[in-house]
């Protein structure tokens, strides 16, 4: 007899752990997150949040997406990467990153109603973890998990509180591995990965000390140091980023991963922050320091029976890009209402089959794009001719050379600003975190094509109302002339159905097979002198269908199904579409 009983339990509070305990406290799902240690994260690892996880925290209610911008480092602070000697010596060049640019920043705002922002993982667990805890979840920390074995009608998991020694076993419905990159709960469920660990050392130093006088005038979150014959980081450069504006730092610098990880003490740390800041008389506060590898690794199957991972347990991959809360936030927006509709018995466990169909996928992307992006610094090496060699002189002379007027310099010159430009494919990679298109049997096409990318799918979101894909951000309005974002229509753990004048069968179908299966669904007719109105045109250019016509939205937004107009048979065919979402 197990000492504790739930639906789910959720190993670890990170991003992904915390998100997923509050999706499902919010849809009423028993759960029970444990933590092994003492407290939440305390140190701001992650730290970009992307639009599309700025709409995970909406769905959880205004005051969770308001509290998280309360925090936040805005959008026009995160600005200009910096690329220079040192950030008090010679700038090299920047490049205009995180929607800053004018066009970048329009494409921004006509794709989300939210906004991106620098919020440091020591900011976001709290909210995350305290939604959760204020809506029902049970949480235990200095808590860990020892193993699990699961059999048809659940799961049982010994824990143990690091306190006391004690073991306890919890029995849970569904178990969720949200443990980090060194997962035990993915390791125990034997699932499999590729790729490797450990193929580069880096170390973190995390001080405060005013910068402002090298930095306020050209606000960025992260300042790329490039020195010659310096042993700075594993890819031939050292960071500097920005934690707090401006007076709360982390260095990212590099270790050879073949040699055991250095001893971080003040002085080293005093000593690196001078060199990359370019104060020799720099006093800093040292808070912490510690090391960690860069990973390439990914998940190719996210579960096993009724046992999930999610977040870095999943997708192991370097800071860069800045997909990494991001897409563990988002693994447990999709996983949620799955986990909460099949508990409730609204769904078939066939629906869980899902969740590693659609996000699988995504581990890969992120793994590989985020790898990538290290190696893209090369350009940027090769064009200041910092060619990985020791002759300090001679590169000296290689970067100095471009300030000649010869065509060689030219040249140079015009390849350095290639290839910072080319940046854009990291820091800028708007589709990279928006284009997501889901492929399994949570989504009916009927046969539809998918509409091809018409720019280049990394750097640019396209929207579509193709089933598989986020439903398109449009203001509508109430009828008080309140704008409303077309995914605050849609969401909190429900379907939703969309549709316009002449689609009023869709309504009444959706009702009575809602009805039928025990699962209420959402239904909104936009239209003129209905609840909500269509006054600009913008969702009747982005839907795609007719006004009759319908478009079916998960409770994480994205389309599963739509339909041109109006069928024969609205409710059959409404019928037919989703028992076969839902694996009924």
């Amino acid at each position: 007899m197990a000492d504790i009983v739930t639906d789910v339990l959720i190993i670890g509070t990170g991003p992904a752990g915390s998100a997923t305990a509050a999706l499902l406290s919010s849809q009423g799902v028993a759960n029970m997150a444990v933590n092994r240690y003492r407290w939440l994260a305390n140190t701001p690892r992650a730290h970009i949040t992307n639009q599309r996880t700025m709409e995970v925290l909406r769905d959880l209610g205004r005051e969770v997406e308001d509290e998280a911008y309360l925090h936040a480092a805005p959008q026009d602070l995160m600005g200009e990467n910096v690329f220079c000697e040192s950030l008090a010596g010679e700038e090299i060049g920047r490049m205009k990153s995180w929607g800053k640019h004018p066009l970048s920043r329009a494409e921004h705002i006509l794709t989300s109603p939210c906004r991106m922002n620098d919020l440091p993982q020591t900011f976001m667990e709290p909210i995350l973890f305290k939604t959760a805890c204020a809506r029902g979840t049970q949480s235990r920390m200095s808590t860990e998990y020892v193993s699990h074995e699961q059999d048809a009608q659940g799961v049982t998991t010994t824990l143990r509180d690091r306190l006391d020694g004690r073991t306890f076993t919890v029995r849970s419905k569904f178990l969720v591995g949200a443990d980090g990159g060194n997962s035990l709960v993915a390791e125990h469920a034997g699932l499999p990965f590729e790729g490797r660990m450990g193929v580069g050392g880096s170390m973190n130093i995390l001080f405060r000390a005013d910068l402002s006088r090298y930095v306020a005038h050209r606000p960025s979150v992260l300042y790329w140091v490039m020195q010659p014959g310096a042993d700075v980081g594993g890819i031939g450069m050292g960071l500097v980023r920005m934690v707090r504006p401006w007076n709360e730092w982390l260095i990212v610098w590099g270790y050879d991963i073949n040699q055991p990880a250095p001893v971080v003490d003040e002085a080293l740390a005093t000593q690196v922050a001078r060199q990359l800041v370019g104060d020799p008389d720099l006093q800093i506060e040292l808070l912490s320091a510690n090391t960690w590898t860069v990973n390439n690794m990914y998940a190719t199957h996210m579960h096993k029976g009724r046992v999930f991972i999610m977040g870095d347990a999943a997708h192991r991959h370097p800071p860069s890009n800045g997909l990494g809360s991001n897409t563990s936030i988002q693994d447990g927006f999709n996983l949620a209402w799955k986990l909460g509709m099949v508990a409730k018995g609204q769904a078939s466990p066939a629906l869980l089959d899902t969740y590693s169909a659609e996000r699988a996928p995504i581990a890969k992307q992120i793994v590989t794009r985020a790898n990538q992006s290290i190696a893209e610094f090369g350009p940027i090496f090769e064009a200041l001719g910092m060619d990985g060699g020791v002759d300090t002189d001679k590169i000296q002379r290689n970067m100095a050379a471009r300030c000649d007027a010869t065509p060689a310099a030219e040249t140079q010159r015009e390849a350095l600003r290639r290839a910072i430009a080319d940046k854009c494919y990291e820091f800028d990679a708007h589709g990279v975190e928006m284009n997501q298109r889901y492929r399994s049997s949570a989504i009916v096409t009927d046969g539809q094509p998918e509409p091809p990318f018409e720019k280049d799918p990394e750097l640019h979101a396209q929207l579509t109302t193709w089933p598989g894909s986020r439903l398109p951000h449009a203001w509508v309005f109430d009828r008080q002339g309140r704008e409303i974002s077309t995914l605050d229509l849609c969401g909190r753990g429900q379907f939703t159905l969309l549709t316009g004048i002449g689609g009023e069968g869709w309504v009444e179908a959706a009702q009575r097979v809602g009805a039928s299966l025990g699962l209420p669904i959402r239904a909104h007719v936009i239209g003129p002198r209905r609840a909500i109105e269509d006054h600009t045109g913008d969702w009747a250019r982005a839907r795609e269908i007719g006004d009759a016509g319908c478009i079916l939205v998960r409770p994480d937004h994205h389309v599963c199904w739509r339909s041109a107009g109006l069928a024969s048979d609205p409710e059959a065919e409404f019928g037919r579409v989703l028992t076969a979402i839902l694996g009924r």
